[in-house]
């Protein structure tokens, strides 16, 4: 199981996701942003930071 906080991307978020892969845990997180912090499109920049943030639950 995997696991992101989205708070350690953006600091004043405290919502987090768990999932079984990096991939579900990225398509929760994609419609978390544009659902909550309004991006419609997700910048390929922020991606990567996500990424580097999900660790094993």
């Amino acid at each position: 199981m995997k696991q992101f906080a989205c708070g350690d991307v953006v600091p004043s978020c405290g919502r987090t996701f768990t999932a079984p892969t990096d991939d579900d845990i990225l398509t929760a997180v994609a419609g978390h942003a544009r659902d909550d912090h309004g991006l419609t499109d997700i910048p390929a920049g922020l991606v990567d930071p996500v990424r580097a943030h999900i660790h094993s639950a």
